[in-house]
């Protein structure tokens, strides 16, 4: 590697931030905002009252990097500022009433999914406890989301999962394995400072 790669790469790997809990309250509000655009990627499936969207990466990843407390923190900051009006939840949703409609409990059960991925990572995950922790905290999204689906519209059980679960499976599938990725190389870079 050449000197100036070498220095450009030393000087992008330094620390702004050096207090500890303001990196974290950095990072909570990071994940929220990410969270946020994340919603605005959103594709709608004419099938289905759930879009495809960035935000369980988001949720996800927030519970790697950040760990159990502060991944759920930021995602309790990204539904406050939804249920206090702004418009930041899929397709420019707002407010406590869409919390209570068809895609509200995968929005409700995302600070649980980060706090389990960050208690089941731990501090330094080999590949396989990684992608069981992103798996687990993806696993409690769709829980969350699958129940209170059922409880608005009653459907039979294949109906419900047509619906609220096998058009999602692909992407979220490919967003462990970015978060995994992703969820390292953070780690990696933070600790080899």
């Amino acid at each position: 590697m050449s000197t100036v790669a070498h220095s450009l790469r030393t000087l992008a790997a330094r620390e702004v931030v050096t207090d500890a809990h303001a990196r974290t309250g950095l990072g909570i509000v990071a994940f929220a905002l990410a969270m946020c655009l994340g919603a605005y990627v959103a594709v709608p499936l004419p099938w289905t009252p759930v879009p495809l969207t960035l935000q369980t990466l988001f949720v996800v990843l927030a519970g790697a990097v950040l760990g159990a407390g502060a991944g759920a923190a930021s995602m309790a900051l990204y539904l406050a500022v939804g249920m206090a009006g702004a418009p930041v939840f899929s397709l420019g949703g707002a407010g406590l009433p869409w919390l209570l409609g068809p895609t509200g409990g995968y929005l409700i059960a995302m600070p649980a999914a980060a706090w389990l991925v960050g208690v089941a990572a731990g501090k330094a995950p080999a590949w396989p406890r990684l992608l069981g922790a992103l798996t687990l905290g993806m696993a409690t999204i769709y829980v969350g989301g699958l129940a209170q689906l059922f409880l608005l519209t009653r459907p039979e059980p294949g109906e419900l999962l047509a619906v609220g679960l096998i058009p999602f499976l692909a992407g979220d599938v490919t967003k462990i394995l970015a978060a995994s990725l992703l969820a390292r190389s953070v780690r990696s870079s933070s600790l080899g400072r």
